[in-house]
């Protein structure tokens, strides 16, 4: 009996054992001012609350590495099963930042140019009907300047189509991204899970990440935190449409899995140069796209899979993911090698990442 219940323990104690580890390293915000383990989990206790999360999964990185990873509330609310460092969330449109990264390998392998017509890889039927689409390329499809809407499904007649000129202007495009993966997917002559195999070879293995999928196997299922709208009412995600849609496919602005340990390997990553070229870097992450300026005269753009700004955030970048029920979102500054990853099962994980960001800024204003 001792035996079989020091086994039932023994998952409780790792896990004890893996939150002191990291509570015992110092944390500091953007400007190397200390910010305490108490201080953050009352922060976080407290916006989950307020904004009816049920569960949350957060990671801070210091220098490089990371220093706090802490979960909270609930993976399952029907079942009160705990998000645990193993849970994994939808990642959402955060894919299109570790997309864009994938889609530099290419490039370094000579397969793709990010400045050469994507028809001239791969016709696209849906689109032949209008002659714009031959102008657009991968840099355009990652700098959302393609001018195809996020998604068809969301316009009146259900179609794709060209808003503007390809190349002139900026509108978010999951579509784009899309049309970009098929064109890596035929030039390896392969099949979406053969795509999702060169990813795990060519990115996740060389930077550690063993949890981190576009296509879901059965392990990232059983590990899967449920969906939740803003009401904490679960989300039948197994019937949704998009699910039937996108299901066995590696849909590339939007079906990574994850947790933050794992991302932040990439994250980190990135703060490293690591996996790529200084000449891939540079191309991923210079403005591309001017998306606005706010009234303190911040300019906000789109590098390739990436946000940014200017002035005071020049090497600051960042995105956020919502998909139904899973909203999440990253930031990290290739200066100071700083940076914070969060994913939950709720619809505002996005709201939360601004919060997180505006806190750690509030500490040292």
């Amino acid at each position: 009996m001792k035996v079989k219940s020091l086994k039932l323990l023994l998952p409780f104690l790792l896990s004890i054992t893996f939150t002191v580890c990291y509570s015992q390293k110092k944390i500091t915000n953007l400007v190397g001012y200390e910010v305490s383990t108490d201080s953050i989990n009352d922060f976080l206790k407290s916006r989950m609350d307020s904004l009816n999360i049920p569960g949350l999964s957060i990671a801070i990185i210091n220098n490089g590495e990371v220093v706090y990873h802490q979960t909270f509330g609930f993976a399952n609310l029907e079942d009160k099963r705990p998000v645990t460092g193993k849970t994994i969330f939808e990642g959402a449109s955060i894919s299109k930042s570790v997309f864009a990264f994938f889609v530099m390998k290419f490039v370094e392998e000579g397969k793709l140019d990010l400045d050469k017509p994507l028809y001239k890889y791969l016709p696209y039927n849906d689109i032949a009907y209008d002659d714009r689409y031959k102008k657009i390329t991968a840099r355009m499809v990652l700098s959302h300047r393609t001018g195809f809407p996020n998604w068809r499904e969301n316009e009146e007649d259900k179609k794709l189509k060209i808003k503007f000129e390809p190349g002139t202007s900026y509108e978010y495009s999951g579509e784009g991204y899309q049309y970009l993966a098929m064109v890596l997917k035929h030039i390896e002559k392969t099949d979406w899970n053969g795509l999702e195999r060169l990813f795990q070879e060519k990115i996740a293995k060389p930077l550690k990440m063993e949890n981190t999928t576009f296509i879901p196997t059965t392990d990232i299922y059983n590990k899967k935190a449920e969906p939740y709208n803003n009401q904490k009412e679960w989300i039948d995600w197994k019937n949704n449409y998009w699910y039937e849609k996108d299901k066995g496919k590696f849909v590339a602005p939007s079906s990574i899995h994850s947790e933050p340990i794992d991302f932040s390997k990439w994250m980190i990553g990135v703060m490293n140069k690591k996996v790529l070229s200084e000449n891939s870097y540079e191309e991923l992450l210079k403005h591309h796209s001017k998306i606005s300026t706010s009234s303190t005269g911040i300019s906000v753009y789109y590098a390739l899979g990436f946000l940014t700004a200017d002035k005071n955030y020049s090497n600051t970048y960042f995105h956020s993911g919502n998909n139904a029920g899973f909203t999440c979102g990253y930031l990290l500054d290739i200066e100071k090698d700083w940076g914070f990853v969060l994913f939950t099962n709720s619809e505002k994980g996005e709201k939360l990442t601004d919060e997180v960001w505006n806190y750690f800024e509030k500490e040292y204003k």
